[in-house]
């Protein structure tokens, strides 16, 4: 009976560990002084673990309650200390787990931001995942503050701010 005791808690213990790695970058969760209230947060997941100088795929989300107005244009500005790299031929818009047609994907890398333009504007009340592929990240790690900002058709040309992600790099 010992030894049938001591093999669940072992196991207990490696599925417990295990599941906290499947987890760690999959939201963004509990995240204590960010300086970013709680409400502009917004969830993401990188794909292949967020580790330093390594190929990943970030998920950025934008839920549906803050697609208030259709959207133009997603504009994700990025702190300057961010020294990873992204591939605008790698970039997917999906509303509902489609994939949207995009008309053009810029990255101005000296003005830090990515910003992408769909062939027709994403409806207000959709959730939104802006995927990016083929990212190479920075060969140091930290704490990134990626802001979502829109433009809705036939709006005053000024980018409206939706949220941060606040994505780890270790």
């Amino acid at each position: 009976m010992k030894r049938v005791f001591s093999a669940l808690a072992v196991t207990s213990c490696l599925l417990t560990s295990f599941s906290a790695t499947t987890w760690a970058q999959s939201l963004p969760g509990l995240t204590l002084f960010s300086g970013v209230k709680s409400e502009n947060q917004l969830p993401f997941r990188l794909d292949f673990g967020g580790q330093t100088n390594s190929t990943d795929r970030y998920i950025l989300r934008v839920p549906a309650q803050k697609m208030k107005l259709a959207v133009a244009q997603f504009a994700i500005t990025y702190p300057n200390y961010y020294k990873g790299t992204f591939d605008p031929k790698k970039v997917e818009v999906r509303v509902r787990g489609k994939k949207v047609p995009l008309s053009e994907v810029k990255w101005d890398k000296e003005g830090r931001v990515l910003e992408i333009f769909p062939e027709e504007p994403v409806p207000a009340g959709s959730a939104v995942e802006l995927v990016l592929s083929n990212v190479q990240n920075p060969a140091f790690g930290g704490i990134y503050y990626f802001n979502c900002q829109v433009l809705s058709p036939g709006d005053v040309p000024l980018l409206r701010r939706l949220g941060t992600w606040i994505i780890s790099i270790s």
